[in-house]
């Protein structure tokens, strides 16, 4: 794994201007322009100034050299693996856009900082909830609905399939909570129509008789029997939405999250009987 951090500094990584005079054993590619007497001294890569001028701003970049470079070799600068690593530094003068480049490497007792991202952890906490679809109550596997009858929607609630579901993951002396909650359900009843419902359904009792669901229903206006199966094969889409922050305070930000699950309807005709 690569460890990548950021570090600004204020003079060339390495002292007496030596960068490109040869003076660091260790340099793997050098400036294409470098100043007048072949190194940036501390006036900057063309500056040349030996010491005269303003101080130079480089920009540099450390990461973990994977695999780490052979015991012994001068790039340990005398020290063991396992006390500290040796570390890859690619400095650029910020100043200038004719690419002024210096790599080396760098032995350093203390690990490159390690620049965590509150959004992946994020994730990695929403990853650990297990969210799922749908837990579906109606329409029922076994049932058998009517064409033109009001057929209500509604799902069971827990904190996999509804919410609320709180997880949090820790990283670089960072920690993420995140919160997920089912927003909406869109239905896809089979039959070319979706109905999207914001909230859970409501169960149907017997009290209710032949009125629609007040906030999640559809009515067929076709039985199945056409249908693979006979049956009109659907789906219930469930959109999470994931609020996340920094604990402690700072940033902020919100995740969103897609589960779905499959059903099936079988619908008849309401069949008259004669006297």
């Amino acid at each position: 794994m690569v460890v990548v951090a950021s570090i600004a500094l204020t003079e060339p990584a390495l002292a007496d201007g030596g960068i490109c005079a040869g003076k660091n054993k260790y340099v793997t590619v050098c400036a294409e322009k470098p100043g007048r007497d072949g190194n940036p001294g501390t006036g900057g890569p063309k500056g040349g100034s030996g010491g005269d001028g303003p101080p130079p701003r480089w920009a540099c970049t450390r990461t973990l050299l994977d695999p780490q470079p052979p015991t012994g070799s001068a790039a340990w600068e005398g020290h063991q693996p396992g006390d500290g690593a040796v570390y890859r530094k690619q400095c650029a003068w910020t100043e200038s856009v004719d690419g002024y480049n210096v790599i080396t490497t760098e032995w350093s007792a203390d690990p490159a900082a390690t620049t965590v991202d509150p959004a992946v952890l994020a994730q990695q906490a929403v990853d650990s909830m297990l969210l799922a679809g749908p837990a579906i109550a109606s329409p029922r596997s076994d049932g058998t609905y009517t064409v033109g009858v009001p057929l209500w929607m509604w799902v069971s609630q827990s904190p996999t399939t509804w919410g609320p579901n709180t997880a949090s993951a820790s990283a670089g002396g960072i920690t993420v909570t995140a919160t997920a909650t089912v927003s909406s359900v869109a239905w896809n009843m089979g039959d070319g129509t979706t109905v999207t419902c914001s909230g859970p359904g409501t169960p149907y009792t017997a009290a209710r008789g032949m009125t629609p669901s007040p906030d999640c229903g559809h009515r067929y206006s076709a039985t199945s029997a056409g249908q693979s199966g006979a049956r009109y094969q659907g789906t219930a889409t469930a959109t999470w939405t994931v609020n996340w922050a920094v604990t402690g305070g700072g940033q902020s930000g919100r995740l969103t999250e897609v589960r779905q699950t499959p059903f099936t309807v079988s619908v008849g005709e309401l069949q008259v009987v004669g006297q």
